[in-house]
């Protein structure tokens, strides 16, 4: 078993995770170029103001506050596969319909849309991955996923700088279009992932449960989980800051690169450079202990990268902005790899969907108020003043959790709390 447990590659043999997670990257290289596209889009052609350009993150929060808390408890009740294949699907036709959009009007309604979709994929994704891979496989397939994200980072900004230089945006859209479609078409070639999940749900009667009860299960159980709640508050907090500035680095870089499109695509590759290194690092830790450091060390180095970038003057080079965007990848990785095995670790597969999706709504709701907050406060004081006084409070952030980290995050085995049906069940 201790041989089974240490060869890592195994988990690529499993045919099931294999085709999902290829689907997963499929379509999250194609949500990169899309979403640096719509950027360009917006803040270069449309030259859209700092405002206009946050209530594109809110768009996208909206659905997550409606959906969020459903969404998870419909990927726990569900067949996650085919709930996968839906959102895929009709993805990619609203993804066509983006790209005909003629102004901000039609566009943010469109995006709020694709977003609902994104809102049910998720934690769906997460559910099907946790209920495929065997326990000690959990923390390679978070890393997986987190490594697909972090390169498509960096393939994604890459091929969409170049095709930028010499394309419109719309055509990066197109082809998000084209790899959502891509995706779909390789989930219905997954034939028995349905009866795995159906395998771990057999001795759990959650059909006989209420949806309602459901719901109130998964924050149940984060209220008495002090690891997931700890996680969580300190999650929202450093969310509440970092989205204040998140969609308002095109504010920025058409100050410092007024004539360079696709200098945003090479800081978002550096990105995503730092945060691959910084996942493949701590996969080899392959340790659940640390959350409160590896928490903190994240938004110390997510605040001085935001500084970092807030110094630099009109007509900086490349290699500041590389290295700046590297420092950002790196925190980025880290509180993302965290975060996410945190959540998956010390939650019972049976309600890991209800969890996630609770995720979802916390941080959609975060994003209602905190970019329209961010624009506001770039439009009349400037980017770059913004990102310096930002980047010093999430460093402050991380600084807390990383002193506090033995009282929010305590070494106690309370992490895996034995969770019955009969619990959730009353009996």
């Amino acid at each position: 078993m201790q041989v089974i447990s240490q060869a890592k590659p195994s988990l690529l043999r499993n045919k099931v995770y294999l085709r999902v997670y290829t689907a997963y990257a499929t379509a999250t290289f194609g949500d990169w170029f899309d979403a640096l596209a719509i950027q360009v889009l917006v803040g270069y052609r449309w030259q859209a103001s700092p405002l206009m350009l946050a209530l594109i993150p809110v768009s996208l929060a909206l659905p997550g506050i409606v959906l969020g808390s459903v969404a998870g408890v419909a990927a726990d009740r569900l067949n996650q596969l085919k709930l996968m294949r839906i959102c895929d699907l009709l993805t990619a036709i609203l993804t066509v319909l983006v790209l005909l959009a003629p102004n901000m009007w039609w566009l943010l309604p469109l995006l709020m849309l694709r977003a609902g979709l994104s809102t049910l994929n998720v934690p769906a994704q997460q559910s099907l991955t946790r209920s495929i891979v065997r326990e000690d496989q959990l923390l390679q397939a978070t890393s997986l996923n987190g490594i697909v994200n972090q390169s498509s980072k960096i393939a994604g900004p890459l091929l969409g700088g170049l095709a930028l230089s010499v394309l419109s945006p719309q055509w990066c859209i197109l082809l998000n279009a084209c790899l959502r479609a891509g995706s779909y078409l390789l989930l219905l070639t997954v034939k028995n992932a349905g009866a795995i999940a159906e395998k771990r749900h057999s001795d759990i009667p959650e059909e006989q449960i209420p949806l309602s009860q459901m719901w109130s299960e998964g924050w149940s159980f984060i209220l008495r989980s002090r690891l997931l709640l700890s996680t969580m508050i300190f999650g929202l907090i450093g969310s509440l800051a970092i989205q204040m500035i998140d969609f308002q680095f095109t504010s920025l870089f058409r100050i410092i690169a007024p004539e360079q499109e696709a200098m945003l695509g090479w800081m978002v590759a550096a990105s995503g450079a730092g945060a691959l290194l910084m996942i493949m690092v701590m996969n080899k830790m392959n340790s659940s202990a640390g959350y409160g450091w590896k928490m903190g060390c994240s938004y110390i180095l997510i605040g001085a990268a935001f500084s970092g970038l807030g110094f630099l003057s009109p007509g900086a080079g490349l290699f500041p902005v590389l290295m700046m965007g590297g420092l950002l990848g790196l925190g980025n990785g880290m509180a993302m790899i965290t975060f996410n095995y945190c959540l998956q670790k010390e939650t019972p597969p049976h309600i890991i969907g209800r969890i996630f999706g609770i995720q979802s709504t916390i941080l959609s709701a975060v994003m209602i108020i905190a970019p329209l907050l961010g624009g506001i406060l770039v439009q009349n004081a400037g980017p770059g003043a913004i990102f310096v006084n930002f980047g010093i409070v999430i460093a402050g952030i991380g600084l807390l959790g990383f002193l506090l980290q033995r009282v929010l995050w305590p070494a106690a085995k309370e992490a895996n709390i034995p969770v019955s049906a009969g619990d959730f069940a009353g009996e």
